[in-house]
């Protein structure tokens, strides 16, 4: 007898019962189910002991001579049957397992030793990391199974662990996305890479290449802004797998990270060594963070050293001091912990407006009484201008940038009424705000940040114009601060200019984004003063024989102070705004609500 047994219809009919079930146990002659034809039943009964293994129709299906019915199966066969599928499922079982252990061997969990390596120094792991950007469990990593090139000089199964992800984490995750929020989660979308010094100190190899470049493909086409790690040592050089690449200046991660400027932001972190092309990442980063903790340079000690420029200590290689104050770096961070709360809290700025309730709003219009207050009564007198930024932008919302470079003008972010604005404005307790190369460089090139990413722009003047000399010109003065009328000229964001004391000559011209009728509204405190150059510039130079004729000093002093006060005068801003060299002379209490209305109503 055949162990398994298909019952077939003997004439055209109509099944008119099923007696039993998928599954159920029969009897040899036992009715399994019934057709009907011609008012006649047919009975149809198992032709042997076994299991219903399967039913084919059901009740009133009309059925064809020779239709299948159902299949019995031998009970002995269907236990093998039943072993084989459960030894199936054990082996998919094992595959899983295999992957989680696969998985497992890139975590720090397993990596222990590295991990405890990185907390020796004081030091956190990237994927730590990572768990401080994003929320780990939304995050999407590409190519987190890929190893070293180095099959060939090492063991396979040693890679995996040692060499996790080679060396870079990538993927895209959500960033500052609220409680609350809708559905549509684009706006918080963000690629993410993060160099992973514990392997092979950071060095970028040909896998690592290859999973960055892709990342960054990925950024462009779907418009997501970047935070990247970049601790490392640069290039690699012992992946012994790739003999088809000599060179390898055919890689385009460089070239990809550059062409995503002005597409979407690009943040960058630097945290302990970051040389070569690690650094090459970072410089060409929209925002550039570095912990204390950092040394950064175009090329790290076993470079210069090779280059037959002697051996030097990587610590002496671009510490933060250095890179702080020549602007390589925007902001200098506390830790990793510390750089990523920045890199999160600059990135906000680019997505847009945040809730702002109206106790805020009724909280802040009452501190605005307190512009009053911000200027000394004696205008020769230097003041905080970042007092009056904290007054003017939502609470704790301002973030400066590039603070110990070109400090005459202060560069950074801030939020009015949830949105977020970038700011200029003139430091006079640096150089009396007189602006000099790297101050017109550092603005100019935030003008160009803002109006890349349709960030409005509130400029904030009291400069006496740009620093003047021989050793001021021996720097390149002509040629670096004209930057910031290149800059001005393209602004296609809305501006707003505020002259808070002095605005004096080109330097005012340029940080006006040209001209005083450059800015969507120009404004002036009653304390604003105008003209082609300071004051007692000009009087000395314009009254220059006038003065030499008085003989005696007293008098020459008089003269001079007569001459200044009535170039005061006529300079004022409300004799401005007289003949409409300025939009509009406003309380300082009001410059909020008017920077709002302009910008935003």
């Amino acid at each position: 007898m055949s162990h398994s047994s298909i019952i077939t219809a003997s004439s055209i009919a109509v099944v008119s019962d099923i007696s039993v079930l998928q599954g159920q146990s029969v009897t040899k002659g036992q009715t399994v189910l019934t057709l009907h034809i011609m008012g006649t039943d047919l009975p149809v009964v198992a032709s042997h002991t076994g299991r219903v293994k399967r039913v084919w129709v059901k009740v009133d299906d009309e059925v064809e001579v020779e239709q299948k019915l159902l299949e019995i199966v031998d009970e002995s066969q269907l236990a093998v049957a039943e072993a084989t599928e459960a030894q199936v499922m054990s082996s998919t079982d094992k595959a899983l397992s295999e992957f989680e252990k696969r998985k497992a061997s890139t975590l720090d969990e397993v990596r222990s030793t590295q991990l405890a390596k990185r907390q020796a120094q004081g030091f956190r792991s990237a994927r730590q990391n990572l768990a401080q950007i994003c929320d780990v469990q939304q995050f999407m990593e590409y190519g987190q199974f890929a190893v070293a090139a180095q099959r060939q000089r090492r063991d396979y199964q040693q890679l995996k662990t040692a060499t996790a992800a080679d060396g870079i984490i990538t993927g895209v995750g959500e960033i500052n996305r609220p409680q609350g929020a809708s559905a549509s989660t684009q706006a918080y979308k963000t690629a993410i890479v993060i160099n992973d010094y514990s392997v092979l100190a950071g060095t970028q190899g040909f896998f690592h290449h290859q999973k960055l470049d892709r990342i960054l493909a990925v950024a462009q086409a779907q418009s997501l802004p970047v935070i990247m790690f970049t601790e490392g040592g640069g290039g690699r050089p012992g992946d012994t797998d790739i003999t088809i690449v000599n060179s390898g200046l055919q890689c385009a991660s460089f070239s990809s990270w550059a062409a995503l400027s002005d597409v979407v932001p690009r943040i960058a972190i630097a945290n302990g060594y970051c040389f070569a092309g690690n650094a090459a990442l970072f410089g060409a980063a929209d925002i550039r963070i570095a912990t204390k903790k950092s040394w950064i340079g175009m090329a790290g000690p076993a470079m210069i050293e090779g280059g037959g420029l002697g051996k030097v200590s990587a610590k002496d290689i671009g510490p933060i001091e250095t890179q702080a104050s020549n602007g390589v770096v925007d902001i200098v961070a506390d830790d990793e912990i510390h750089a990523s709360e920045l890199a999160k809290r600059c990135l906000g700025y680019f997505q847009g407006p945040i809730e702002y309730s109206p106790q805020e709003q009724v909280e802040k219009d009452a501190q605005q009484i307190a512009l009053r207050d911000v200027l000394p009564d004696d205008r020769r007198f230097v003041y905080d201008i970042r007092k009056a930024i904290a007054i003017l932008g939502d609470e704790d919302s301002f973030t400066e940038l590039q603070r110990q470079f070109g400090g005459a003008i202060i560069t950074g972010f801030m939020r009015m009424q949830g949105k977020p604005v970038g700011v200029l404005a003139s430091d006079c307790k640096v150089l009396g705000g007189a602006i000099d190369v790297e101050a017109g460089e550092k603005a100019a090139e935030f003008m160009r940040l803002c109006n890349a990413f349709s960030i409005p722009l509130i400029s904030l003047c009291d400069t006496p114009g740009f620093m003047v000399g021989p050793e001021h010109e021996q720097r390149g003065a002509v040629r670096r601060l004209s930057a910031l009328f290149t800059s001005g000229a393209k602004l296609t964001v809305p501006l707003i200019a505020v002259a808070i004391r002095k605005c004096y000559g080109l330097g005012a011209q340029a940080l006006l984004g040209g001209s005083t009728m450059k800015p969507q509204y120009m404004l002036s405190w009653p304390t604003g003063e105008f003209g082609g150059m300071g004051l007692e510039g000009a009087v000395k130079l314009g009254f220059s024989k006038e003065l030499a004729a008085q003989e005696d000093p007293h008098a020459r002093q008089q003269l001079f102070e007569k001459l200044v006060a009535k170039q005061y005068a006529n300079g004022q801003a409300t004799e401005v705004a007289s003949v409409l060299e300025i939009d509009a002379v406003i309380d300082p209490a009001s410059t909020r609500t008017a920077i709002l209305q302009t910008l935003f109503s």
